[in-house]
C-alpha cells in the first residue's frame, strides 16, 4: 500500500482536531502534591456530630447544682454546701443506733445537758440557715427552714418528750434537703409557701392548744387548793 496523498493527511488532521473540540476539559483535582504543606487530607462524614461540651462542668458544684465560683471569702458555694451538710449530719444523723435504723447526732444528747443544751444547737442550726440565705435561696425556703426550727424549738421544750421528737423530726436534716432541692430548682419556692401557710397554722393552734391547757391545769390545781 503506497504512501498517503495530501488530501488524506489533510483529512486525518482535520479529524483529530475535530475529536479534540468534542471532549470537554477534564476539571483539575489537586493532588497530595499540589496541596500546600501542612495541610492533612482529613475525611469528613456528614454523621460525625461532635457531641456538644457542657459549658457548666466547670462552674456547678454538684448534683444539688450550686456552683462553684469563688466568693468575697475565697471559698465557692459547694465548699460551704460540704461544710452545711457535715454540720447537720453531725447534729442529726452522726451514728445509727445498734440493729435499728434510727441514726441520732448531738442535738438530743447535747439537750440533756442543763444550760447549754439548747445554746449550742439553735446557734448550729441558725447558722446552717444563714449559708442558706448566703446561698441565694428563695424566702418561701428560708421562711420554712425557720419554721422547721420554730417545731423543733417547741415540741423540743418539753421534757423527754421534746428529746425523743428532735430525733424523729430533725430538722437541720430537714433544712439542708430544702437547701439542696432549691439550689437545684429555684421554682420550688412557689411549692415553699403553701407549706409555709399550713405548717405556721398548725404551729399557731399547737401553741394554742398548749396555752389553754396551761391555763387549764393551772385553773385545776387551784381549784384542788380551795383558792377558786
Amino acid at each position: 500500500m503506497g504512501p498517503a496523498g495530501p488530501k488524506a493527511v489533510e483529512a486525518g488532521a482535520w479529524r483529530r482536531e475535530t475529536e479534540s473540540e468534542q471532549v470537554p476539559p477534564r476539571s483539575k483535582t489537586p493532588g497530595r502534591a499540589d496541596r500546600p504543606e501542612g495541610k492533612a487530607d482529613v475525611p469528613r462524614r456528614r454523621d460525625s456530630v461532635v457531641p456538644p461540651t457542657d459549658r457548666f462542668d466547670g462552674e456547678r458544684g454538684d448534683s444539688s447544682g450550686a456552683p462553684d465560683a469563688p466568693d468575697a471569702d475565697g471559698e465557692g458555694p459547694r465548699g460551704r454546701l460540704a461544710r452545711v451538710r457535715r454540720l447537720s449530719r453531725a447534729l442529726d444523723s452522726a451514728v445509727t443506733v445498734p440493729r435499728t435504723d434510727i441514726r441520732i447526732g448531738l442535738d438530743p444528747i447535747v439537750g440533756l445537758l442543763p444550760g447549754v443544751g439548747d445554746v449550742v444547737p439553735t446557734a448550729a442550726s441558725a447558722y446552717i440557715v444563714a449559708e442558706a440565705a448566703a446561698l441565694g435561696v428563695p424566702r418561701a425556703t428560708l421562711a420554712r427552714m425557720c419554721l422547721n426550727l420554730l417545731v423543733d424549738a417547741v415540741v423540743g421544750s418539753i421534757p423527754l418528750l421534746g428529746d425523743a421528737f428532735d430525733v424523729v423530726w430533725r430538722a437541720n436534716d430537714r433544712n439542708v434537703r430544702l437547701l439542696e432541692a432549691r439550689l437545684a430548682d429555684p421554682t420550688g419556692g412557689r411549692r415553699d409557701r403553701w407549706v409555709v401557710a399550713a405548717l405556721g397554722a398548725a404551729v399557731f393552734l399547737a401553741a394554742l392548744a398548749v396555752g389553754l391547757a396551761g391555763v387549764a391545769a393551772v385553773w385545776w390545781v387551784l381549784g384542788v387548793a380551795g383558792i377558786v
